[in-house]
């Protein structure tokens, strides 16, 4: 029995161009013609349909399907696998976004609403980039240190912040100072300062030990959008990123020692 473009069509959920498409490309071309010359699928083009709306529905591109279903020794289970390998990964960072997007509703409904003249005034140079933020969230989205920063973070008002940021602009001039100094990374006016930026997002956002400080550490030297949140970089030079790096380290290992004796 022979079916029109137009019937298998209408049984097969697809568009009449796409099985036009699907033709032009060759991968699935009516077996025959009626006498005017319109198309007309056999029984055996229809399993050949089902199988490329099969393996179209996982997301396999035409290229690939076409290799599948034009080699009938070939076994498909490896690409199979493969492919379920990618959507379970796919599954799993679209539920962190998911996530992560519950958690940008909650800050926005219980954060502070501040102006762009007031977030000026407030933050000053201090720019937020979303694409850092993001993925920061997904790399700590399971940390209880992280959801509490975020709880603090929302809860902080306008006052808080223009403290905090008063704060922090100070130790930078501290830091900024020791580092045009020469003042060694490991040596005890450094490490004073690393303690100090600790205890800072001890007091403002989350509980902060030696070892979280680390994380944070490696994060400033090597993503320079993270380095922006602790120096604009009106204010970096270079050297600088590694220097508090080595500091931070430094003081983990002063503290180290301190709760040994």
């Amino acid at each position: 029995m022979s079916y029109s473009v137009g019937q298998v069509s209408a049984f097969a959920g697809v568009t009449v161009r796409t099985l036009h498409h699907y033709d032009k490309a060759g991968l699935l071309s009516p077996s025959d013609r009626s006498r005017a010359g319109y198309r007309l699928y056999s029984e055996a083009d229809l399993v050949r349909l089902q199988q490329i709306l099969f393996y179209r529905e996982l997301g396999f591109p035409l290229d690939e399907i076409a290799e599948i279903v034009e080699d009938p020794q070939a076994n498909p289970l490896e690409r199979l696998r493969a492919r379920q390998r990618q959507l379970s990964e796919e599954i799993a960072r679209l539920q962190r976004l998911a996530e992560v997007a519950e958690r940008a509703i909650e800050v926005q409904k219980t954060g502070v609403s501040l102006t762009p003249q007031e977030r000026f005034e407030v933050f000053g140079e201090v720019a937020f980039d979303l694409s850092y933020a993001t993925e920061a969230e997904l790399k700590w989205a399971r940390s209880q240190g992280r959801r509490e920063a975020m709880a603090r973070a929302a809860a902080h008002t306008k006052e808080d912040w223009r403290q905090l940021m008063e704060e922090a602009a100070a130790w930078r001039a501290e830091l900024l100072t020791a580092f045009d100094e020469g003042v060694p990374s490991d040596g005890e006016r450094a490490m004073d300062l690393a303690e100090e930026h600790r205890l800072h997002i001890t007091r403002w956002f989350a509980a902060c030990p030696p070892d979280m400080h680390r994380r944070i550490a490696d994060d400033v030297v090597a993503d320079p959008r993270a380095f922006a949140l602790v120096v604009p970089p009106s204010q970096q030079r270079p050297g600088l990123a590694a220097y508090t790096h080595k500091a931070v380290y430094a003081n983990a290992a002063r503290a180290s020692i301190e709760e040994d004796r």
